[in-house]
């Protein structure tokens, strides 16, 4: 409601109708869809934030998780698995 009320563009209040009114009414990457769902996950990492002991070992564990993941290594088995594009 603030961005469609122009609380973010007050020389201009109309600037982000076409904005607001396509994730209003045609989300069609469902960006808003799981809004409530991030908003709560986002209050848990604010909480976090303030326990510096528990922030530390969240993100030290998050860090070490990681290993597996590699973008590069990804794109790869993603062009040989799915695209066949390397074979």
């Amino acid at each position: 409601q603030a961005i469609r009320g122009g609380v973010f563009s007050p020389d201009d209040p109309m600037r982000y109708t076409g904005l607001v009114d396509s994730l209003v009414d045609y989300d069609r990457f469902l960006v808003c869809a799981d809004f409530d769902s991030y908003w709560d996950a986002q209050a848990r990492v604010e909480e976090r934030w303030h326990d510096a002991q528990h922030w530390w070992r969240s993100a030290v564990l998050n860090t070490a998780r990681m290993g597996w993941f590699s973008s590069d290594r990804t794109i790869r088995e993603y062009a040989t698995d799915i695209w066949k594009a390397l074979e």
